[in-house]
């Protein structure tokens, strides 16, 4: 057993704030840069061209490439926490989106796409941005070419893009998904850091869950065919397993596998990232909330950790903004931020509360290491930049 397995939370603390990441016992994998950064705004665009930096450049990465973006926009830009709009809360903030397109654009990326599966039938995903406050047309003009899609269906394509998943598939051998995932370069994920009711902690990985679309993964999806005019929600198919997609698209590998969604979303994330690899990860911890992924989540609150945290390998990149958070990213299923809310109904004696790590299945899948030891961490050290999430969900 990993000795960090068998801390206690105190000890975990004490020891991270040690790590640096030069120290390793062996060679370093893709470093990822933290940066205290207390607020959005004009300097954000020095602050990410030096985490670039940190992290060998993106020029090599973006230039001359379609780069195609996933927001982290979770849920209806009318639901808010009082008084604060989504982008200052639990969505990624408008202004990091515009200073990420400019740099990308700065480094000389050819087009960027920016895309999230939006909630409605019908939804122009610039219209969907404004309605939280967004200045669409500064961000589209913070780069030569910015173009904006919602993946929730086939969108502007003309047939979905199937891709396989790499590594051996946990719940589903691909996906069928917008072609934007697909007809593109680099793939790049700007996901929120907070916590999650189901999955204990979102990051870049569990941005992903949003590239499937509703059309295929929704609740309301077709039987037999997408359903091109979806309401949102992905929790009968991909949650829990209730039904399949629909029959065009890849079905599950094994139809007595675990339903609980502890086991099944962690998963189909590692799925995902095996289909389509995440080349850039970007965690907007500026401001967030704690206790949950948005304020439909009782018991959560917003938070100003004043952090950023970048990488290119998702893996890696999300094990130091888990400690950064003031969680151990090795914790077992049950331990740390992965000792989730039961559901409605539920006791604790019906042992489901939890959900497995979903560092430590990407690890085991070859995505990327979860060990920390092993990252070279740049810019502000672990222990300087830290904030307990779990003091201030308690606090």
């Amino acid at each position: 057993m990993s000795k960090l397995r068998s801390l206690t939370r105190r000890e975990w603390l004490a020891g991270a704030a040690a790590v640096t990441g030069s120290t390793s016992w062996a060679a370093p994998v893709a470093p990822v840069s933290v940066a205290k950064c207390p607020a959005y705004g004009p300097n954000l665009g020095t602050t990410l061209a030096t985490m670039f930096d940190q992290i060998g450049g993106i020029g090599q990465l973006v230039r001359g490439k379609t780069v195609t973006m996933k927001l982290n926009v979770t849920g209806s830009p009318r639901t808010r926490f009082p008084g604060l709009l989504p982008g200052a809360t639990h969505w990624v903030h408008p202004d990091l989106v515009g200073a990420c397109c400019h740099e990308l654009g700065r480094a000389g990326a050819r087009r960027i796409r920016l895309v999230e599966s939006c909630p409605g039938r019908k939804v122009v995903f610039e219209e969907f941005l404004m309605d939280a406050g967004w200045d669409v047309n500064a961000i589209r003009t913070a780069a030569p070419l910015v173009e904006f899609e919602s993946t929730h269906n086939l969108g502007s394509g003309k047939r979905y893009s199937r891709l396989k998943v790499s590594s051996r598939p946990h719940i589903y051998p691909a996906f069928d998904l917008n072609h934007c995932y697909e007809d593109t370069d680099v793939f790049v994920s700007l996901s929120k850091m907070k916590d999650h009711e189901e999955c204990g902690i979102t990051l870049s990985l569990k941005n992903s869950f949003g590239i499937t679309p509703n059309s295929i993964y929704g609740d309301d999806a077709g039987a037999d065919e997408p359903n091109e005019a979806p309401r949102g929600g992905r929790e009968s198919v991909l949650h829990y397993g209730k039904r399949q997609p629909p029959k065009s698209a890849p079905q599950e590998v094994d139809f007595s596998s675990n339903r609980y969604e502890g086991h099944r979303v962690p998963r189909i994330l590692v799925d995902l990232a095996g289909a389509r690899p995440i080349d850039l990860s970007i965690v907007d911890g500026i401001t967030t909330c704690v206790g949950g992924e948005g304020p439909w989540v009782r018991g959560s609150k917003p938070v100003s950790p004043g952090l950023l945290v970048i990488g290119r390998n998702p893996v890696s990149t999300d094990t130091v903004a888990a400690a950064v958070m003031g969680y151990d990213p090795r914790a077992k299923a049950g331990e740390g931020p992965f000792r989730v809310k039961k559901e409605k109904g539920q006791t604790a004696a019906d042992g489901v509360q939890w959900a497995d790590n979903v560092m430590l299945l990407a690890e085991a899948a070859g995505v990327g290491s979860a060990d920390l030891k092993r990252i070279d961490v740049r810019g502000a050290r672990i222990k300087d930049a830290m904030f307990d999430f779990e003091a201030a969900r308690n606090g």
